[in-house]
């Protein structure tokens, strides 16, 4: 049975500030100073400090210190690496910490053990253990900024980890690496899922200086799995992983997808079968959960985590890889809602997850395409947008509305006039975009919601329960 939930659907990526239903713990939680809701030129990457979390968490014991970790970077694809890479491990009967961010409906999702969420007693308890370490922090740095939302609900979860008895965490990044809360973290291996344009002006401009950022998750000696294939990103990742002895597995080198195959999806989504070879072994005929091809290299990468897991902490059993694979869930990565007209939301939000979607749905049989396209103020909106124009025939301009990141309609539609040829529509906000997609729409026709998690989660909610 599920634990109650924390927050209404409405505080889940919406001003949760507010209070509105909220334990007094919560409130508290939600007025910490949150980079998540914070404009987007309102702070830099040095904002981000290790000594602050290391301080609250020695407060608090270390308990980050008990619990071994797969710390988990990259640009795109790493909660789809996460999730298969828990759910793999759940299968081989270990107690599974999973942490991601952020949440798409409430606040608890980023922490779970073995699926399950913290409930409402759970989160007041484990916030009242926490407050008195950050008042004293507030103390001891009254010139400076106390704790963050994010760097406590890092904090968090460790303490829901460790009273929970997890065996393992899997620890998704929340920003960059170097510098992130969760790279206190003790691991077992590290993963680094890919290298794009994201987050430029706090990670920089061009690949090496974002792979630079990513690559600061590497600890003396911890092996790092890298999907990163691009030969400058992949040098950069090369020299950190020396510079920290560290054994290097690289995806289409030492971890390689050998056989692929379309698999049988029930919604007709473009899945693929595939046997991966790690160093370790060959896993034949693997289902991959999420639609895509690119979702099959997220795979891989997990499954080469599982067998370094295996091989270097603790035994574990070869057929929890399928069996994982086959109960692993990750929502709103090409996930259909409707069949008729098809109806999918997906949470790209940079030009490389854009360009990932539309190949997905090359093949698909849909007469006509609409796209329903919001973003936030410090992505590279002109870059999706002209990718979108070549692949869909509409597309409905809107904004997510409860995160004060979202770029405004007016100024999405100044980018998107001189790019795209294809008939642009303007709507002011999630539901009135999807009444609007649903208007230009046949039985035959696709519509996407995509652009933005934040969009994406807005448009969950306006949703039916997703078509299986």
């Amino acid at each position: 049975m599920s634990p109650p939930r924390v927050s209404s659907p409405n505080d889940a990526v919406a001003d949760a500030a507010s209070g509105g239903g909220l334990s007094p713990a919560l409130t508290w939680l939600f007025g910490r100073l949150n980079y998540e809701r914070a404009p987007h030129d309102s702070y830099t990457v040095e904002d981000f400090r290790l000594g602050r979390m290391q301080r609250l968490l020695e407060l608090l014991g270390d308990p980050q210190h008990a619990l071994p970790a797969a710390h988990i970077a990259g640009t795109k694809g790493k909660g789809s690496t996460a999730a298969m890479l828990a759910a793999m491990l759940e299968a081989a009967g270990l107690r599974v910490g999973l942490f991601t961010s952020p949440h798409l409906t409430h606040y608890e999702e980023r922490m779970t053990v073995n699926g399950r969420r913290p409930d409402a007693a759970d989160l007041d308890r484990l916030i009242q253990r926490l407050r008195p370490a950050v008042e004293r922090m507030d103390r001891e740095r009254a010139e400076e900024d106390g704790p963050t939302f994010f760097e406590l609900t890092t904090a968090l979860g460790w303490l829901y980890f460790a009273e929970q008895a997890a065996d393992i965490v899997v620890l998704e990044v929340g920003l960059g690496g170097r510098l992130d809360s969760t790279n206190l973290c003790r691991p077992e291996c590290c993963i680094i899922t890919s290298i794009s344009r994201d987050h430029t002006r706090l990670l920089g401009e061009t690949l090496p200086q974002i792979a630079r950022e990513k690559a600061g998750i590497c600890k003396p000696g911890v092996p790092v799995i890298s999907g990163v294939e691009a030969d400058a990103p992949a040098a950069v990742i090369r020299e950190a992983s020396e510079a920290c002895g560290s054994p290097l597995l690289e995806l289409g080198r030492d971890v390689r997808i050998v056989g692929e195959q379309p698999g049988s999806p029930s919604d007709a989504l473009p899945r693929l079968r595939v046997d991966v070879a790690t160093p370790w072994r060959t896993h034949a005929q693997l289902d991959c959960p999420l639609p895509g091809r690119h979702q099959a290299r997220n795979l891989a990468l997990a499954v080469a985590a599982f067998d370094q897991l295996a091989a270097r902490w603790r035994a574990l059993p070869e057929g929890a890889v399928a069996r994982g694979l086959a109960a692993a869930r990750w929502p709103l990565r090409i996930q259909q809602f409707s069949a008729r007209p098809r109806i999918l939301i997906d949470a790209a939000h940079n030009d490389a997850s854009i360009e990932a979607l539309c190949e997905t749905l090359a093949g698909l049989p849909d007469q006509r395409r609409i796209a329903v396209f919001g973003t936030s103020r410090d992505k590279d909106a002109a870059a999706m947008l002209t990718i979108l124009a070549r692949h869909f025939d509409d597309i409905v301009l809107t904004r997510y509305m409860h995160n004060p990141r979202a770029l405004p309609v007016d100024q999405l539609e100044a980018l998107a006039r001189p790019l795209a040829d294809r008939r642009l529509h303007v709507a002011a906000d999630p539901a009135s975009a999807l009444q609007a997609a649903r208007a230009l729409a046949g039985a035959e026709d696709l519509i996407c919601v995509t652009g933005s998690l934040f969009l994406a989660a807005e448009a969950q909610r306006l949703m039916e329960p997703p078509s299986t």
